[in-house]
């Protein structure tokens, strides 16, 4: 009789050892959850590509940012600027609040380009000021000796256009290197930056409605 009862003890006991040991690794599968789908979701992620529209920030209407679309459009590749120039920039050449409605202005990133575009909407009885300004800010580039050599030519081809009330100045041409050659050919750079802002001032106008 005792070793009956002895046999169905230790029965009992390894029953209820398998039980625990299956409770256990099913809690160590559940456990293993959280982090394998933390990590799937970290994946994808991860995965996800990098949006590659233009930085938009605060200053321009869309009437002017679209402006940058059609520049885009007739220039392709050779469109460089990407970063939008506030108006704390233009206000320290003297382009004051008062004096204008609205205005939208790129410029490339890195400092060694120099491809420019801005365009002021003055306000009214301002016209003349607003260009005054820009003349001022085209003078300073040229005027700058520290400038890259295959930019000289490119600055001094920069331009200002008034159609109505808006004044555009316009700085283009991408890479002029191949251009400028290794015998420093400035009046080739110059003429193909010419060339390039009279394609983007064309442009301007269309968007302008002018």
């Amino acid at each position: 009789m005792k070793k009956a009862i002895v046999c169905l003890c230790t029965g009992m006991l390894v029953l209820s050892m398998v039980a625990c040991g299956r409770n256990d690794e099913g809690q160590m599968q559940e456990s293993q959850n959280p982090t394998e789908s933390s990590q799937q979701n970290n994946d994808t992620a991860t995965a996800t590509p990098e949006s590659t529209e233009a930085p938009q920030g605060e200053n321009g209407t869309s009437e002017l940012k679209n402006i940058r679309q059609t520049l885009v459009e007739v220039l392709g590749e050779n469109y460089w600027p990407n970063t939008e120039i506030s108006a704390e920039y233009l206000e320290d050449y003297g382009l004051s609040a008062d004096m204008y409605e609205d205005f939208y202005g790129e410029m490339p990133m890195i400092s060694t380009n120099v491809d420019t575009v801005i365009v002021v909407q003055a306000k009214e009885g301002q016209v003349v000021a607003v260009e005054e300004v820009m003349n001022k800010y085209r003078d300073n580039l040229v005027n700058d000796t520290m400038q890259y050599p295959m930019n000289v030519g490119k600055i001094q081809a920069s331009r200002i256009e008034t159609f109505g009330n808006y004044v555009c100045f316009v700085q283009l041409g991408a890479d002029t290197t191949q251009i400028y050659g290794e015998d420093g050919d400035e009046e080739a750079v110059i003429k193909h930056c010419q060339e390039q802002n009279e394609l983007a001032i064309e442009a301007i106008g269309k968007a302008l409605g002018k």
